[in-house]
């Protein structure tokens, strides 16, 4: 396990209390924006280790009997088929999760609005498949000049152009699958639509990051920017919070930049802004439950080098861009990181070019490396996951067969002769099933298979591009894990 550098139980006390707080200022109506991730922000805690990533969930939960949920989903990811890069599935796809996930914890979900909707083929296809499960859907539109023509935006060629979200909840909490959704646009938008029909309306901010009261360049703000670096946000000192308090604090520039819009909104409603800064607008207290700096920053320095890796490997993939990883490196710099603080690195490329063939390391939590090879039987990624699973449990080295060659074989059967496949190496998956099959027999198996759960927070990384059920299974078990921007083969098509 890192080692802890966050209270996560004061935190869930301390920020629980500012958002109860924030409701009462306001009374009646208030739409409450979570950035970040809701249910798993696994971003949280993997730079603030011993955050829990369902820590704003168990919050909400407390309030489930006045509040209900609006997930805002940008019509552009749907039409690109967006994916969430820790849990690889796409942004619509996550939507439908969420809904199921929210209510599977009593909360209600009362809308799902599409936003900067401009007639995308996929999002219409989108809205159907919602509506024909019964949800509400409502679509949000681009406005022209946005977010710096203030008279148009707040006017009825603006905000009053989108649909109105029909609520029932004194607290509308807006959330999404992920960053750049709208979500604070719609909040926007349903604070002018509810002047309009005579209802006082506040808007408050639950954002994580970046931490407001941490410096502009510490390692857990720059691996956001990291973590955001395909949408060109940056982090700047908060210029209204310094005017009107004389105190430097930490925003993001898509904050800074609505701010003005923000305030013009609450002055047509109100009169006049209750806000002096975009900083004012949040309820973050975070960076007041950090006891362990030194364990948070690095863990965001090696955060920001997983993004980077990310990034290389997207752009091989086509899926990224060279802004993007130029980004990435100039955040490295910044935090003063290299690849060299991820020992798995160099340790699998040099495995690989000793070998020729892709290889693996897994750093466990004692700082031990093991590794894995490429072989008849199986894939690096297997056999690393065995390996590391044989030094966890004590069962012993590189002579002793967790897994009996009957379990491997009917398994390269069905994939050969059966499912088509060209590789009879195992996966990860596969390699794990013939795990577990061995495990009623084998109590050394058994027993390697009780320590999957020590593999969570674990660091990794292969030497060329993982396949998709290999990276799955990684992923899913907690590793933390990095590739090279490369495949395994010369060919044009990759599974």
């Amino acid at each position: 396990m890192a080692k802890q550098g966050f209270d996560n139980e004061k935190y869930l006390t301390t920020q629980s209390q500012h958002i109860q707080d924030r409701i009462a200022q306001f009374g009646g109506k208030l739409y409450l924006e979570f950035g970040g991730k809701l249910f798993d922000d696994y971003h949280a805690s993997r730079v603030l280790p011993g955050f829990e990533p369902d820590s704003k969930l168990r919050m909400l939960e407390q309030l489930r009997d006045k509040a209900e949920i609006i997930i805002a989903i940008n019509a552009g990811d749907i039409e690109k088929n967006k994916v969430r890069g820790d849990l690889g599935i796409t942004y619509d796809s996550d939507v439908l999760r969420l809904i199921d996930q929210f209510r599977g914890r009593g909360l209600y979900v009362g809308s799902v609005v599409v936003t900067r909707y401009t007639g995308q083929p996929a999002a219409d296809a989108f809205q159907a498949r919602l509506e024909g499960l019964g949800l509400k859907v409502y679509r949000h539109y681009p406005i022209e000049g946005y977010p710096h023509n203030i008279a148009k935006i707040v006017s009825d060629e603006g905000y009053g152009r989108n649909e109105f979200i029909e609520t029932r909840a004194p607290l509308v909490v807006v959330t999404a699958p992920g960053p750049g959704s709208g979500k604070m646009a719609t909040c926007l938008s349903q604070l002018y639509h509810e002047h309009k029909r005579g209802v006082v309306a506040g808007y408050a901010k639950f954002e994580t990051f970046p931490i407001w009261n941490l410096p502009l360049k510490h390692p857990v703000n720059l691996a956001y920017e990291a973590a955001t670096a395909d949408l060109d946000d940056v982090n700047m000192i908060d210029p209204f919070h310094l005017q009107a308090y004389g105190e430097t604090t930490v925003n993001y520039n898509r904050d800074v930049e609505v701010f003005p819009v923000l305030a013009a909104m609450f002055e047509k409603i109100t009169g006049t802004c209750p806000y002096q800064s975009p900083t004012d607008m949040g309820v973050n207290m975070a960076g007041n439950c950090i006891f362990d700096d030194d364990a948070c920053q690095e863990a965001a320095k090696q955060e920001i080098v997983r993004r980077y890796y990310d990034a290389l490997c997207d752009r091989r993939q086509g899926k990224g861009s060279d802004s993007a990883v130029y980004k990435l490196e100039l955040l490295m710099q910044q935090a003063g990181v290299t690849s060299e603080i991820r020992p798995v690195v160099a340790w699998a490329n040099m495995l690989a070019a000793s070998t020729g063939e892709p290889a693996m390391s897994i750093q466990l939590a004692d700082g031990s490396i093991v590794d894995g090879k490429t072989s008849e039987l199986m894939g690096c990624s297997a056999a690393a996951l065995l390996n590391a699973l044989k030094k966890l449990s004590g069962v012993g080295g590189h002579g002793v067969h967790l897994i009996a060659q009957s379990a491997i074989q009917p398994i390269q059967t069905v994939k050969v002769n059966y499912l088509g496949s060209s590789n009879p190496r195992l996966h990860s998956d596969e390699v794990l099933i013939a795990l577990a099959a061995s495990a009623n027999l084998d109590p050394k198996a058994a027993q390697a298979l009780e320590q999957l759960a020590a593999l969570k927070d674990c660091q990794a990384h292969c030497s060329v591009i993982l396949s998709p059920a290999d990276e799955t299974i990684y992923k899913r078990l907690g590793l933390q894990l990095t590739c090279e921007p490369k495949y395994q083969t010369n060919k044009l098509y990759h599974r």
